[in-house]
């Protein structure tokens, strides 16, 4: 049986950007991403594209290079107490925020005592294991950990090392207005048309920048960023489709840049957030969401939707980490499906309602699954809504299943510990197991890697008896640009940097 589904286009959706009177200014670099990003605050923001912005906004205490391995950032060098459970950062001189005021030891103490008490902060669970930030002077601080925490340090690469202007976002409206202290400070946003950037004049490193302004414009279809970069109304853009990769190569004026990412996409099943989606059978019997992952064909997926550009998964570690996980993938198999519903108690068809976010690869992707998982006697009610509101009603607990990914993180834990952990930020559909809490703690408190190794195959073996995220694929980074971009090299974690861009003549 072939699971192509029909998919029908608006002609207005394809309508260009240069109609909006963007500015074609030699120093303004334009970069299409699939999606508005949600709050621009470090703290409560959870989108991948978000991730952009914040890359050129906010400086990190640390980042990682192209082979993902920990570089200074703020933070200039540091070190490890003999017991591992205190983290000394030495800071760079001389930075300032957006604002003027000045960064300093006491700033770094500020943000991270934020990103821990601040009741919506989404940043928790991945440094919940600093006791408390110690300012050991004025450009040193001290991170005096609960136990030894071998992720910690690429946490800080991230969102969860984003220094924001303490004055600024203890009085401001953060997620209307960051202040942060990047090569790029905030000017303005329209909410789902654009972001808008520009160069920060007092920047610690402004001559690897060379842009005056940089404006990331949301454009949900793939195809229509495309027409826009072949229009010449982007510069740069992510998320080109498997299906436009030719197209790219053989524009003159085009370039293609690819790299194997960390991100997977999954299903998450909602077991225990809230009451009124927790007592299906679905929530409550494993072999049900055992069923649903039988009954889906992984490499057909990605043969249909992505002509086989992308790699199935069942984990969320990609081949390319190296705490990828050798365990075969299960093949598609309905009369097991069947059968496990039956022993849950299923009788057919089982409705479930499936949350996808409105653009047209995940409709399809989603299409697919709704006609495979048919066959074994599952009936998926798609909910088509935007992505922004997709994570919200996640959180709520507003769903029954759920379509969304996760970019991925260099060091394991940052792809698994928030969402499989019982108290996880990130935990949406509140699995808890508290073996898997003990080994998730286990692998945070050791540097071993050969022990990590180990006790990662551990909870990737559970959660595939359990299925509280059932994976699908894991994703490339693939780039789109004008052949005038120079300097632009991607990173596995799938994040433009900006630092040596620039546009030619």
């Amino acid at each position: 049986m072939k699971f192509r589904p029909r998919l029908s286009a608006s002609l207005s959706a394809l309508l260009l950007l240069g109609s909006a009177g963007l500015a074609h200014a030699e120093s303004t670099l334009r970069i299409g991403l699939g999606a508005d990003p949600d709050q621009l605050d470090p703290a409560t923001a959870r989108t991948y594209y978000g991730r952009f912005v914040f890359s050129a906004m906010c400086d990190r205490l640390v980042d990682v290079d192209q082979h993902l391995s920990i570089v200074p950032g703020l933070a200039t060098d540091w070190s490890y107490s003999d017991d591992g459970k205190t983290l000394t950062l030495n800071l760079r001189q001389g930075v300032v925020f957006h604002d003027g005021e000045k960064f300093d030891a006491e700033a770094v103490k500020y943000n991270l005592d934020r990103y821990l008490t601040l009741p919506a902060s989404l940043r928790k669970s991945e440094i919940s294991s600093i006791e408390s930030v110690e300012v050991a002077g004025p450009y040193s601080v001290k991170l005096h950990l609960k136990n030894p925490d071998a992720a910690l340090l690429m946490q800080l690469t991230d969102r969860a090392g984003a220094m924001m202007a303490p004055q600024a976002t203890a009085k401001g409206n953060v997620a209307a207005h960051p202040v942060c202290s990047g090569p790029y400070e905030f000017v303005s946003r329209v909410q789902q048309d654009r972001i808008v950037l520009k160069r920060f004049e007092q920047y610690w490193n402004k001559s690897a920048y060379h842009f005056d302004k940089v404006v990331f414009l949301p454009i949900p279809d793939a195809s229509v960023r495309l027409a826009n970069l072949q229009a010449g109304d982007l510069d740069l853009t992510e998320g080109i489709a498997p299906t436009d990769v030719n197209t790219v190569k053989n524009n003159a004026k085009l370039a293609l840049a690819k790299v194997t990412g960390l991100g997977y996409m999954g299903l998450t099943v909602n077991t225990g957030n809230g009451s009124a989606n927790t007592g299906t059978l679905l929530a409550k019997e494993a072999k049900v969401r055992q069923a649903l992952s039988l009954a889906i064909d992984r490499e057909a997926l990605n043969q249909v939707v992505f002509e086989g550009q992308f790699t199935p998964a069942n984990q969320p570690f990609s081949p390319v980490s190296p705490y990828h996980v050798n365990l075969p993938i299960a093949a598609r198999n309905v009369d097991k499906a069947k059968a496990l519903l039956a022993e849950a108690g299923v009788k057919t068809p089982l409705n479930i309602s499936l949350l996808v976010a409105n653009n047209p690869t995940s409709q399809q992707v989603a299409q697919v699954l709704q006609a495979m998982v048919s066959e074994a006697g599952i009936n998926l009610n798609l909910q088509m809504t935007e992505f922004a509101t997709l994570l919200d009603k996640q959180q709520r607990g507003d769903f029954q299943l759920s379509m969304s990914g996760w970019s991925g993180r260099p060091d394991p834990d940052g792809s698994i510990y928030s969402f499989l952990a019982s108290k996880g930020a990130l935990n949406d559909g509140k699995y808890s197991n508290p073996q898997v809490d003990a080994w998730l703690l286990s692998a945070r408190q050791t540097s071993d890697v050969e022990q990590r190794k180990a006790l990662y195959k551990k909870i990737v073996d559970q959660e595939n008896i359990d299925q509280p995220l059932v994976y699908l694929y894991f994703e490339p980074r693939i780039f789109g640009m004008s052949k005038k971009v120079t300097g632009f090299t991607p990173y596995p974690d799938g994040l433009i940097r900006l630092q040596g861009v620039q546009l030619t003549q």
